[in-house]
């Protein structure tokens, strides 16, 4: 992908997506960074100083439309990336109606939205889409059925989105992390009752290595599946 290309990014508070933000805006393209709130957003322009910032609730999906009608949308995109996402572990006999929503809302309903909003930028541009799945979204296990299922719904919205855009130039590309050291891995082994060493799982920047690739690569080729695992 060319310089100075414009890229809307979800999750650019940490982990992968911090990470990927860092190596975009030292390369000096420009960012778009999506935040759930006004404070957010004001920490992420000063962490990224130049870039954008779009608030929306990725929880509340329904309210984005009216959020963003109130703000300036960029006129190009060239890619989209869904790195945003939350996970709340639990059987499915104890999982509330709640926490299968939010879970559902953030990972699946939300970036189905946000894609809706900037496919008329996407098309234009010929840009790219990026959706930043997890192992869970190929494999469930016990105490993870809701996040799993928002995680394989994930897989589904880019695979039909990749073959209904394939011919307007537009390239989708879904990532399967394996466990990465993040804030998130943490809360996953709170949950899990497990002592958190971050040294045992992927850094970011390895996983930010691979979407870099993926949307530097040639328009000749596309990457439509990357899985990442744990090098150790």
């Amino acid at each position: 992908m060319a310089g100075m290309a414009t890229h809307v990014i979800t999750g650019a508070g940490s982990g992968i997506g911090a990470a990927v933000a860092r190596r975009l805006h030292a390369r000096g393209d420009d960012l778009v960074l999506h935040a759930r709130d006004a404070g957010r957003a004001k920490e992420l322009a000063a962490e990224f100083p130049g870039a954008k910032t779009l608030v929306g609730d990725l929880a509340d999906p329904d309210r984005l439309s009216w959020a963003f009608s109130h703000q300036s949308l960029p006129d190009r995109v060239d890619s989209l990336l869904h790195i945003a996402g939350v996970v709340d572990l639990g059987p499915v006999g104890e999982l509330s109606p709640k926490t299968w929503r939010h879970q559902l809302n953030v990972n699946l309903v939300a970036p189905a939205e946000l894609t809706r909003h900037f496919l008329p930028q996407l098309r234009a541009a010929r840009g790219h889409v990026v959706f930043v799945n997890s192992g869970a979204g190929l494999n469930a296990h016990a105490g993870w059925s809701a996040y799993a299922a928002s995680k394989h719904g994930l897989k589904a919205l880019a695979d039909s989105l990749r073959h209904e855009e394939h011919g307007n130039g537009v390239r989708v590309t879904s990532v399967y992390p394996g466990r990465t050291a993040s804030p998130m891995q943490a809360k996953v082994h709170q949950q899990e009752g497990k002592e958190y060493d971050a040294s045992k799982w992927i850094d970011p920047e390895s996983v930010a290595t691979t979407i870099l690739m993926a949307l530097d690569l040639p328009r000749d080729a596309e990457v439509n599946d990357l899985t990442v695992r744990p090098g150790n």
